[in-house]
């Protein structure tokens, strides 16, 4: 059985204001406080939803609570924005009502936010299928593309909506949604030239210069960088909790779902472009004969720019800035515009091109998501729009006045409709109807909108009348006209009580709107009114081949010039304000009241003041008196002997008659008094909630008595169905004891059984055992006997054949093991050619294949290692063979050598950078790199020099540099002389009469001597064009330096600075070396 719940369970507070008592404005306040603390941010006045902005997600918007309020009463549960648009949906339906959900409220209260989850949950509780879900989608995205265009950070909210949306969502006869349509009203244009401080722009242009691709910026000639551009304000560019990036991608993704095409898309986000480079084109005068001033624009290329992303000329645009031509009957006439009006006119166009590009983008939109089907439509419709707006003094201005105009109309047709509500409640009841007393502010509408005497209409014939019009003239015409008025005060009119009045400047008038006063400022009133844009401007962007521009400007059209000057603003917002109520008179309406907490936009703040202020100028106090002028309850007989029948033994625990009979025998035996209650057709009307409040206290101190009771009995049902578990588990675990008290026994007196069983088995057993073994020790005994008379027998037999042979056979055996045993021996000898271990001969008559086995296992495992060489190890070898060959016990820094591996390049001349040029030089590879010291004759002392070889010669180049400094072939190297000693000096001795010994001999040192000269005598073996290289090694030898010898002479001895050879200078005919003593 579902459990119903009601709006008085567990209630925080007061969930319907019409309940509070006492009611007051602080009570009132008081009362939101306590569930806001409580995060209930929903509460009712009756059907009117009251919602306050909690700054954070709260999970109350789950798909299970979606199906929590989905098809249930509006009192049934909770408060909640759910509650509301069930109910509007279900009237849609099932009673086939057109229905309209009016959301309002200040900017910051919640009211987009609120519009999305009403449409979010009609979207979720409607029908479901392929079409159906795409008409949803569409719906759903038509909101980010909108938000982006239309939205923008405030000081009170970062996405505030800067326009009125009315979106009329058309349903078939199902329920299921087939389309839908938008209307637009007022969008703040002004705000794309000038932004508040602490404001943006309008989230599309910072959307685009973030999130769009480099390509996509250089297409639309823009850069990243804000700062670039005039009309984007800086000091509130980036603003936490907004990712413009995301929201571009998240926005192109909406306008793909809704239906634009990319080239359309592309459009849009060139006018976009435009508009901002529209805002850095700026003007300079320039004198003319005449004494007038002209503009001239500054700078030319952000104008070309533009013209360029709209197709325009670039020279009729300019034109169009500096020249304005008027038409008056058949005449024309064209004048100058000075820099103030050239930037007037610029600001013009600009908010003309974007308002404009909003339009049709709202009329695109709706081309996507409207209704295919002909049939008649359901409709319900949802009002998003600006609240009340009462700013600081002097900042409330023209946008201000028309925004309170539109809450008056709204404030109107909510009173006639909730009277209305009322009214036919009653008389469907018939319940007799009291007339209510309560302010009708149609007066305050009269004072604005009436087309004699209204503000507006004033407004409309001040801005249209020749002559000098100033937003002065226009104050003195209210001040004339509207003087007597009740609710109209200035300091200027007639009525002297508001001369001495200093709050009110001389500037200013005031309203008193149902709300509060308002005080407005007269400056801007005429132009904004006027919203003129020149017909040149108009002409030059019709002229434009950019594909949106002539249906954004068709009055630009030269065919079709039209000399009448187009409708003021005020007056095509009070045409459209007149369409929407018409429109929301023939719905059913529905209320949602949007409160912001506080002013920081931050969740768990509640400023008494601030929300107070609200509550005044969205006439909530005002609205509950109205609900609760007759009777402040109203509920189904059903649901109200649901739930009150436990405070009568009659009703109480079932009542057989029909509800109404139960709710009269209820009432009379609670001795409710009579005039406190009217009994209609389907519901019992409570006048005051004091009465429903008793009857609460009295159903929850019954609640409490019931469930007392039905603990008690609970009690006693728990404690029997224990003790008759109790009885039965006694019986089983009996039973269950007997059984294995049987079952030990049993067990028992087996294992006895079993045990002398084992026994007398055992003790056969062990019988038959014994007598076995005898018998097999019998048998065993003869054929032992046998065996040995058999022997016997055959010994005697052939003991003069074995006499004869068997001293051979004990030799050829003998020998046999012996060589068997030396083989396996063999077998623990290594496979390292290093390895010179080798068993022992065991005995002397195997010395000679001793000796050749050695050697035979020795060659096969240097050729088993040799096979694992690659090429350039093998070459390695050699080198080091033919260095041994050369070096071996002849000098004694050879064994030193022998362990570290021949690199070649040790400069790692083709990867060093610094040898590119040097390496590039060389004509062939080169085979050793190294550096060298050059032995100066004249002091002994070495210079470093870089030692290269090839196979055709050798090379000394600088070492800082890399120049070459000298080059010799090979085949002009006589000979190579080095030392005894460990040293690494080395001469290189050149061919008499060769073109390489001019310059004389080499003497050189190197710390890779040997594998210099391995090397070099390398080369001239495998040479065939060339004698061998001879390697001289001795302690003395002579070195041709140009034209004289030097004797070079190497001792032992420790040179002092160190132990390297140091090489000194004695005369001029001998150099002496001095090498370290071993």
């Amino acid at each position: 059985m579902e459990v119903k719940t009601s709006l008085l369970d567990n209630m925080i507070g007061v969930g319907d204001m019409v309940l509070l008592e006492p009611l007051n404005e602080d009570s009132f306040i008081m009362n939101l406080r306590n569930r806001f603390d409580h995060n209930e941010i929903y509460t009712y006045i009756g059907s009117v939803v009251i919602s306050m902005n909690p700054y954070r997600s709260l999970p109350i918007y789950t798909p299970q609570k979606v199906e929590e309020y989905r098809n249930r009463n509006f009192y049934e549960l909770s408060p909640h924005i759910y509650a509301l648009a069930d109910e509007a949906y279900r009237s849609l339906r099932d009673q086939d009502k057109d229905q309209c959900i009016l959301i309002t409220g200040e900017s910051g209260a919640g009211k987009t936010e609120a519009s999305k989850l009403v449409m979010s949950y009609v979207a979720a509780v409607c029908g479901k299928g392929q079409e159906v879900n795409k008409v949803k989608e569409q719906l759903l995205q038509s909101n980010p593309v909108l938000e982006a265009f239309g939205n923008a950070k405030t000081m009170r909210n970062d996405n505030s909506s800067r326009f009125g949306k009315y979106m009329d969502i058309e349903f078939d006869f199902k329920g299921d949604p087939l389309g839908g349509v938008i209307s637009n009203y007022l969008l703040e244009k002004s705000r794309v030239c000038k932004q508040p401080r602490g404001e943006r722009n309008f989230h599309i242009f910072y959307q685009l210069l973030s999130g769009a691709s480099d390509d996509t910026l250089m297409k639309l000639k823009l850069d990243r960088d804000f700062s670039k551009y005039n009309y984007l304000s800086l000091d509130s560019a980036n603003v936490n909790g907004l990712d413009d990036a995301a929201s571009f991608r998240t926005v192109r993704n909406a306008m793909q779902i809704v239906g634009f095409m990319e080239a359309e898309v592309q459009s849009v986000l060139e006018l976009v472009a435009a508009v901002l480079k529209l805002g850095n084109i700026e003007f300079k005068p320039e004198s003319r004969v005449n004494g007038f001033d002209e503009s001239r624009v500054k700078d030319k290329n952000d104008l070309k720019e533009m013209c360029e992303l709209l197709g325009i000329e670039q020279s009729v645009l300019e034109r169009a800035f500096s020249y304005r031509t008027v038409e008056a009957k058949m005449e024309k006439m064209s004048t100058t515009l000075n820099v103030a009006q050239a930037y007037y006119a610029r600001d013009a166009l600009a908010k003309n091109l974007y308002s404009r590009l909003f339009s049709w983008l709202v009329t695109r939109i709706n081309e996507s998501i409207k209704a295919q089907a002909k049939t008649r439509h359901k409709v319900m419709g949802v009002l998003d729009i600006y609240g009340f707006e009462i700013f600081e003094v002097r900042d409330n201005s023209f946008e201000q006045f028309i925004i309170n105009y539109c809450n008056e109309k709204l404030q109107q047709i909510f009173i006639e409709l909730t009277l209305r509500e009322e009214q036919e409640e009653y008389i469907r009841e018939d319940i007799e109807w009291t007339n209510i007393e309560y302010f009708n502010n149609a007066v305050i509408c009269d004072l604005i909108e009436n087309n004699q005497n209204g503000i507006l209409a004033m407004l409309d014939e001040e801005c249209l009348r020749p002559g000098t019009v100033t937003d002065d003239t226009f104050l003195d015409k209210l001040n004339t006209i509207c003087a007597e008025h009740q609710h109209f005060e200035s300091r200027l009119n007639k009525n002297s009580k508001f001369l001495t009045d200093h709050s009110l400047p001389h500037s200013c008038f005031r309203i008193q709107h149902y709300a509060g006063k308002v005080l407005y400022r007269v400056e801007g009133f005429v132009d904004k009114n006027n919203d003129l844009l020149y017909r040149d401007l108009s002409q030059a962007m019709y002229k434009a081949t950019h594909s949106l521009m002539r249906q954004l400007f068709p009055e630009g059209n030269p065919a079709k010039v039209n000399l009448k000057r187009p409708p003021t603003a005020g007056f095509q917002f009070k045409a459209s304000v007149g369409v929407l109520m018409k429109n929301l008179q023939t719905k059913n309406p529905n209320y949602i009241r949007c409160i912001k907490p506080n002013d920081k936009k931050v969740a768990h703040i509640f400023t008494d003041s601030l929300v107070c202020h609200q509550v005044r100028y969205l006439g909530l106090v005002e609205n509950v008196r109205v609900r609760r002028a007759g009777y402040a309850f109203r509920q189904p007989y059903e649901s109200c002997l649901e739930r009150y029948k436990m405070l009568c033994k009659k009703t109480w625990p079932h009542w057989r008659g029909p509800a109404r009979d139960g709710v009269e025998v209820l009432l009379t035996d609670c001795s409710v008094p009579t005039e406190e209650f009217a009994y209609g057709r389907s519901k019992i009307f409570i006048r005051n909630p004091r009465t429903l409040f008793t009857l609460e206290e009295r159903r929850r101190a019954c609640l409490e008595d019931l469930a007392t009771l039905i603990q008690k009995i609970y009690r006693g049902w728990k404690s029997r169905t224990h003790f008759l578990l109790l009885k039965k588990s006694q019986v089983v675990v009996a039973a269950w004891y007997r059984r294995y008290a049987q079952q030990n026994k049993y067990q028992k007196i087996k294992s006895a059984t079993l045990v002398m069983q084992s026994f007398i088995r055992g003790w056969k057993a062990r019988n038959i055992l014994r007598q076995l073994k005898y018998e097999k020790r019998c048998k065993e005994a003869v054929t032992t006997i046998a065996a040995y008379w058999h022997g016997t027998q055959v010994r005697r037999e052939y003991r003069k054949f074995f006499r004869a042979n068997a001293g051979k056979k004990i030799y050829d055996f003998t020998i046999q093991r012996i060589m068997q045993k030396y083989f396996l021996g063999l077998k623990t000898t290594t496979m390292s050619p290093m390895d010179n271990s080798w068993p022992a001969k065991p005995y002397g008559f195997l010395e000679g294949a001793h000796t050749q086995l050695r050697r035979i296992f020795h060659l096969w495992r240097c050729k088993k290692y040799r096979g694992q060489f690659t090429e350039e190890k093998k070459a390695v070898y050699e080198e080091k063979l033919e260095a041994s060959e050369i070096f071996k016990d002849k000098k004694a820094l050879y064994p030193s050598s022998v362990s570290q591996p021949f690199k070649g390049d040790y400069l790692e001349i083709q990867k060093n950078p610094k040898y590119q040029k040097l390496n590039s030089a060389m004509e062939e590879k080169v085979l050793l790199a190294d550096l060298v010291n050059k032995i100066n004759r004249a002091n002994g002392k070495g210079s470093p020099r870089l030692f290269l070889l090839t196979k055709s010669n050798f090379v000394l180049a600088d070492q800082k540099t890399g120049q070459v400094k000298a080059s010799v072939p090979l085949p002009d190297l006589a000979s190579v002389s080095v030392s005894t000693q460990s040293d690494g000096f080395f001469a290189l001795k050149l061919k008499e009469g060769s073109a390489s010994a001019s310059k004389g001999d080499f003497l050189l040192s190197s710390e890779h001597l040997i594998e210099i000269i391995t090397k070099l005598h390398r080369i001239g073996t495998t040479a065939a064009d060339r004698d061998q290289i001879n390697i001289d090694i001795s302690d003395e030898f002579l070195v041709q330096f140009k034209q004289d010898k030097v004797c070079v002479k190497f001792i032992q001895g420790g040179p002092k600075n160190g132990n390297s050879a140091a090489c000194k200078r004695k005369n001029n005919r001998l150099l002496e070396v001095s090498v370290p003593s071993p």
